[in-house]
């Protein structure tokens, strides 16, 4: 009796939480190749960073058009012999240094703001996007300790953006994509099955690749911002200035950093902001790669945005401020784009309702009762 009843407590004794933990692991494991390897994910957060840092390159190019000269140009005095000679330190390589004619430079000026025009707007951005990255190399290159450091980010998503699908959306490419896809409606191949076939697995192989290259591409690019945050956040850390909360207030007083000085002594007298100020930007930069998965990351990046908004006003950093807040739209969904896209249409027919004085589409009211 005591054995069937031992029997029957063990057949009724349910299977450790470890047993159904194991159990489950592989099955996450094969989801999360499915998703790796069948479909590229964040598309519209790839042109975002597409369209954000090609336009940023951009107008940097254009802004420093009348000192390209002194900067990159031959009358630069960090020469061409001196990038050279730094060159065999570092390991980087420059387009610009292979002639020192000023015809040859140039025309390197003019084929890096074509360049960036039509990386912005997605023409060929599959090879538009590696030529993008030269150009930003070799000007970064060149002179290195000529520009005040937010190069430094472009240049690294633009060599992560290589292997990403950043043309396939809000792009001259997908606009191309789409009208080939209308016009070949109903065609049917004509080629034999065995040709068809080996087409079809070509395709997929194509597919598998591109989404591979591109999910791998979009998680460095998350997982380098996460670094820049979180690694800024423990080297203020350790600085007593931060601690007291008196940092800003000597960054404020520095001349270098102090393009609107009126502006800067205002925002100074206020030294209880400004402590605030120096204690949150440590807390959002420590706290940023631990909130991603939440709901908290959207007032996060709304309070990041704004602190640097602040950079680029008061300190006149405007091109590391526009590459930090381009950087942060990779951590934005897709269906987060989506809604801004019903959102732009929604009110586009709004607009369009009040220009032309036809009133709204109101649904029919029930005639009243007679009681």
């Amino acid at each position: 009796m005591e054995t069937e009843q031992a029997q029957t407590q063990y057949r009724r004794t349910p299977e450790p939480a470890d047993a159904g933990t194991s159990r489950h692991v592989p099955e996450r494991i094969g989801t999360l190749l499915v998703v790796l390897t069948e479909r590229p994910v964040s598309l519209y957060a790839a042109a975002v960073l597409r369209i954000g840092y090609g336009l940023l390159y951009l107008v940097f190019l254009l802004r420093e058009f009348p000192h390209r000269d002194e900067i990159w140009g031959p009358g630069s005095p960090w020469t061409p012999e001196l990038a050279t000679q730094l060159f065999g330190q570092t390991g980087w390589a420059s387009l610009l240094t292979l002639s020192e004619s000023r015809a040859y430079f140039e025309v390197c000026y003019a084929t890096a703001l074509v360049t960036a025009a039509l990386f912005m707007l997605g023409w060929r951005t599959r090879a538009v996007s590696v030529l993008f990255a030269i150009m930003v190399a070799s000007f970064h290159a060149r002179a290195i300790f000529m520009t005040d450091g937010g190069d430094n980010l472009i240049l690294l998503m633009a060599m992560y953006l290589v292997f990403t699908a950043c043309g396939r959306r809000w792009s001259l490419d997908a606009r191309r994509t789409r009208l080939h896809a209308s016009a070949g409606k109903g065609e049917n191949s004509s080629a034999g099955s065995g040709a068809g076939e080996l087409r079809h697995q070509l395709g997929v192989s194509r597919r598998t690749l591109t989404a591979v290259l591109h999910n791998c591409g979009m998680f460095v690019i998350a997982a380098q911002v996460c670094f820049l945050y979180g690694s800024a956040g423990l080297y203020k850390v350790q600085g007593g200035t931060w601690g007291n909360g008196t940092a800003l207030h000597y960054v404020l007083n520095l001349d270098l950093f102090r393009p609107w000085p009126e502006l800067s002594l205002m925002a100074d007298e206020h030294d209880v902001l400004l402590a605030i100020a120096c204690y949150l930007t440590v807390l959002l930069q420590v706290a940023f790669p631990f909130v991603l998965f939440g709901r908290l990351k959207y007032p996060v990046l709304a309070l990041l945005l704004g602190m640097h908004l602040g950079i680029a006003v008061l300190l006149g950093l405007p091109l590391f401020s526009g590459a930090m807040i381009i950087a942060d739209a990779v951590f934005l969904p897709d269906r987060f784009y989506g809604s801004l896209g019903r959102l732009r249409r929604r009110t586009s027919r709004r607009a369009d309702t009040w220009k032309t004085g036809a009133p709204p589409l109101v649904p029919a009211q029930p005639a009243p009762s007679g009681h």
